[in-house]
């Protein structure tokens, strides 16, 4: 299995789906049963060995900026500062290139939560990561196993292990559950302005080159205060 040092919490976003709680916080630090949605994440990426994590700031950055630096593992998380423009997902992780490396990294959203069973799901995810096939490895959520996603699928999945969109159909069995590893060198050359990295993936999907996991695990998709409730409620059971 590979070893992935480095990860990067994608935690500028405004949040405003998670109002009102996010009226006086960002996202990243709404809490679900007891603990941060950017812990949540910061306590996986620990689990799964990464030493160096990156986070990106923008809304309340001040706010996120004193709870990083109050952070046990304070001396292993580095801010990319987005105060000035908040850069989406893949504006984001365009701008935090020179701090990521060149090998794999694990990428992660801050607002999804799962319990992992007796094999942890980004464990998982290195033990499938070839980087000779893949240039990007998505986690996905079965459609039956979530909560607090309201869409209606974003893959299939071919019995390659590679993802296809879900287009013109009414339903796809899979999500995207947050969580990517990546090769920074995709990233390459591409603007330092605000776009998702959903545009990234629609140039490599058709070259074969983003696969995807399914999980294991149920996965929770925290996104509105009445899925924090939701997610609290499952989590308490």
């Amino acid at each position: 299995m590979i070893r992935i040092d480095t990860g990067m919490a994608l935690a500028a976003g405004l949040g405003t789906r998670m109002r009102p709680l996010t009226n006086d916080r960002p996202k990243a630090l709404v809490e679900v049963d007891g603990k941060v949605l950017l812990d949540w994440a910061l306590e996986r990426f620990e689990a799964a060995g990464v030493t160096h994590t990156i986070i990106n700031v923008h809304h309340f950055a001040d706010a996120m900026q004193a709870h990083i630096e109050a952070h046990p593992r304070a001396a292993k998380l580095t801010i990319s500062d987005e105060r000035a423009e908040v850069l989406e997902t893949g504006g984001g992780v365009v701008k935090a290139l020179p701090l990521l490396g060149e090998d794999p990294v694990f990428i992660s959203n801050i607002d999804a939560i799962w319990v992992d069973g007796p094999e942890a799901e980004l464990d998982r995810m290195r033990a499938a990561w070839d980087g000779d096939r893949m240039d990007v490895l998505l986690l996905l959520a079965p459609m039956e196993a979530t909560l607090g996603f309201d869409g209606a699928g974003d893959f299939f999945l071919g019995e390659d292990g590679r993802v296809s969109w879900r287009g013109e159909a009414a339903r796809a069995p899979f999500a995207y559950a947050g969580v990517q590893i990546m090769k920074p060198s995709i990233m390459a050359g591409r603007p330092q302005v605000r776009f998702s990295m959903t545009e990234v993936w629609r140039d490599l999907v058709p070259r074969g080159r983003v696969y995807g996991l399914p999980m294991q695990s149920f996965w929770m998709h925290v996104g509105d205060p009445q899925a924090v409730k939701a997610a609290e409620a499952r989590l308490a059971r």
